[in-house]
């Protein structure tokens, strides 16, 4: 898998679901809000990448929220019907 770096933090693209990884995007949408999760969901809506933190168990901001184990009901969920996504982990 492919590896990029945002705000110092390494970050590997587990998920890459057709082809919603927009690498300019995600640079310019990935803030320091984001460093606290395990795992960034972004997702395309209208045409807008909108991003997701998630986390492990063992991570000390766990929150049944943003458990990651629950992101494919997340997407099933929260996201349109058969968009553009991907998953990325940090490392």
């Amino acid at each position: 898998m492919k590896k990029y770096k945002y705000n110092d933090i390494e970050y590997e693209l587990i998920k890459d679901y057709k082809n919603g990884f927009e690498e300019d995007e995600v640079r310019e949408k990935l803030t320091d809000f984001f460093i606290e999760y395990d795992y960034i969901l972004g997702d395309w809506s209208y045409g807008k990448l909108r991003l997701k933190g998630f986390n492990d168990k063992k991570n000390k901001n766990f929150k049944e929220i943003n458990d990651i184990d629950k992101v494919d009901e997340y997407i099933k969920n929260h996201c349109a019907y058969e968009c553009r996504y991907f998953i990325l982990k940090k490392i």
